[in-house]
């Protein structure tokens, strides 16, 4: 299967991150996009599915007017394969829709039967079989978040709350002096909700003796992380994972200068090099095979390859 984190697509000239020293290359990135749909393409033997790992579309769009054009864009590319696409939700998601909007759009690749992800709708998250023996679970990292919601809404008030409990800053996206430094807007966390579904999920795993790939948007694991790229909540997550056996390997995205780590009980935490920061003369992708007892990553451009035992 096909993996791929942050295009982060605008039609816009280059530019730089937050901090303005760190360039991204926004019209590339779709291009790059191309490069790799062209190369699943040209596997043999085909691939199966592909993962794409949140923040499609770049925030900008939105003041541009934008938004809507990007993500045909960026859909249509995908689009061009014959196989299914599982999108994680990204912060720049939800700079440019509501969570209400993101549900009607080509992102929403949750099940149409309610049984597959938790009660609320519009939480982005779901597990479905991809092979015998083999369970995606996609995790919805801002199922706590004051990103794409009504601020009326009681999800926005209850995850203000939270976040302020943790960041005084005038600016929630600053880290400064934080001694908890994850807790900032472009972050989120995970509903209780959402984390007694998600054992649930692995609980029938464990039972029908399956391997478990999870995957989201922000790292779960502060090894994958630079400690601030990191769920608000995220020992909660990692608490239900080590309460079980089935999960093989965590994959997020977030963090453009990707991450990896083999934590204490086993599982694999991926975290894929963003194309947003690619050079237009390299790429950002990755193509995962999996066996019996292992899977390797081959990887294009900015991502090296990988062994992955279980």
């Amino acid at each position: 299967f096909g993996v791929v984190a942050d295009i982060q697509f605008a039609d816009a000239e280059d530019g730089h991150d937050f901090g303005g020293c760190r360039r991204r290359y926004y019209r590339h990135s779709l291009r790059l996009l191309r490069e790799a749909v062209r190369a699943w393409a040209d596997e043999s033997p085909p691939i199966d599915f592909v993962l794409q790992l949140g923040d499609s579309i770049d925030g900008q769009n939105v003041r541009r007017g934008e938004a809507e054009s990007a993500l045909q864009q960026v859909l249509a590319v995908l689009g061009e394969l014959s196989v299914p696409v599982h999108h994680a939700w990204g912060n720049h998601e939800l700079y440019n829709f509501s969570r209400a909007r993101l549900v009607r759009t080509g992102l929403y690749s949750r099940p149409a039967g309610g049984s597959d992800g938790p009660a609320d709708r519009e939480c982005h998250a779901y597990h479905c079989s991809l092979a015998p023996r083999l369970r995606l679970v996609v995790l919805d990292t801002y199922d706590v978040s004051t990103l794409g919601t009504d601020p009326g809404s009681p999800r926005y008030q209850e995850s203000l709350r939270v976040l302020r409990e943790k960041n005084p800053n005038d600016d929630l996206n600053s880290p400064a002096g934080l001694k908890e430094p994850y807790f900032v807007a472009f972050n989120g966390g995970f509903s209780q909700a959402q984390l007694d579904w998600f054992n649930e999920v692995l609980k029938f795993s464990d039972e029908n003796q399956e391997k478990v790939i999870v995957m989201g948007h922000v790292p779960i694991h502060p090894y994958a992380s630079n400690g601030v790229c990191l769920a608000w909540n995220y020992e909660a997550a990692l608490s239900v994972i080590h309460s079980h056996r089935c999960v093989v390997c965590v994959l997020a995205g977030h963090l453009h200068d990707g991450a990896y780590c083999l934590d204490s009980h086993g599982v694999h935490h991926l975290t894929l090099e963003g194309v947003i920061e690619t050079p237009p003369e390299s790429n950002a992708f990755g193509t995962i095979y999996v066996y019996e007892d292992k899977m390797i990553l081959k990887g294009r451009g900015r991502i090296p390859d990988r062994v992955m035992h279980f």
